[in-house]
């Protein structure tokens, strides 16, 4: 496939304490020195950046779109890209979690690296998931997302971690956690899996897209990005230190062996339950209920070649 030959590049310099704002620098060289046209966008905060960038994509209808930074800014992205189903992300990462450019095999702390595989022009689809909170209400929120929409417990914790400035990366949230656990207490769910009801009291649910979060935390490992389908990891309701044990295996998927842990798949979700909210690539969505559906091939993006 041909390289791009031009692309709108938002860039976050806050990402990763600052490493976002070099990675951009380094990514932007690289584009160019492949003889690539390069728009490169850094906002006062993130508004403005996405405002400026979605003005670029206007005045530019044949550019590509790379953002530089975590998931946050894959989410970014994807609002971007909203309703221009032919328009190619291309991710350089430099957050603190990647999920997506893990999943997809973009290398992660080389952003010449990354931008190689954007100048290759090799690129396929992706599928999205789509939430949808406060239906039919004022405060309606659709929200698509790349990797895993998560509450329960996890969103309890991602509230916590997302207020400490120490320590970084996982054991953020590893001590996140920690805090939050001794005053957890699991709520009832009703979970609707394609017309299919389970009513369940749970320590959390996580609906994966693709399987990883929380910067390789494979919460749903069978899950992925080109078939149609979520997975759903529901872990039910077990002691504090059952849970403690069981959270190490994350890193590694085999936590899904423990008996009470629930795997699930299917296309469309409906979660219910009171007092809880969920997130997904990073950032809160809103309070249950919360739709969820797949929208399979639904993003064209940068990824290196298959292996042959």
């Amino acid at each position: 496939m041909p390289r791009p030959d031009h692309v709108v590049a938002l860039i976050n310099p806050t990402s990763a304490k600052g490493a976002g704002a070099q990675a951009g620098q380094r990514a932007v060289a690289a584009l160019r020195a492949a003889g690539i046209e390069v728009t490169d966008i850094v906002g006062r905060d993130a508004f403005e950046g996405e405002q400026r960038a979605g003005d670029a994509l206007l005045k530019n209808h044949d550019a590509a779109l790379v953002v530089v930074g975590g998931d946050g800014m894959v989410s970014a992205g994807l609002r971007l890209l909203t309703g221009d189903p032919e328009r190619v992300l291309g991710i350089i990462p430099a957050g603190t979690g990647n999920d997506t450019a893990r999943s997809l095999g973009i290398p992660l702390k080389d952003p010449e690296a990354a931008a190689r595989v954007i100048a290759s022009g090799e690129e396929g689809r992706i599928d999205l998931g789509e939430a949808t909170v406060g239906t039919g209400t004022s405060a309606e929120v659709v929200r698509r997302f790349s990797t895993v929409l998560a509450c329960g417990l996890d969103s309890k914790v991602n509230d916590r971690a997302n207020q400490m400035s120490w320590p970084r990366g996982k054991r953020r949230y590893d001590l996140a956690m920690l805090l939050e656990l001794p005053r957890f207490k699991a709520p009832r769910f009703r979970i609707v899996l394609d017309g299919k009801s389970v009513d369940t009291e749970c320590m959390l649910v996580a609906v994966g897209n693709g399987p990883s979060y929380g910067g390789g935390m494979l919460v749903c490992p069978e899950a992925r990005m080109d078939d149609g389908s979520f997975q759903l990891t529901a872990v039910r309701k077990i002691s504090k230190p059952t849970l403690l044990t069981i959270f190490p295996k994350v890193f590694s998927g085999r936590h899904v062996n423990h008996p009470k842990v629930n795997v699930h798949h299917a296309a469309d979700v409906e979660l219910h339950a009171e007092n809880v909210s969920c997130w997904a690539d990073g950032e809160r969505i809103g309070a249950l209920p919360v739709t969820l559906r797949t929208l399979p091939g639904a993003l064209r993006v940068f990824r290196p070649a298959p292996a042959s």
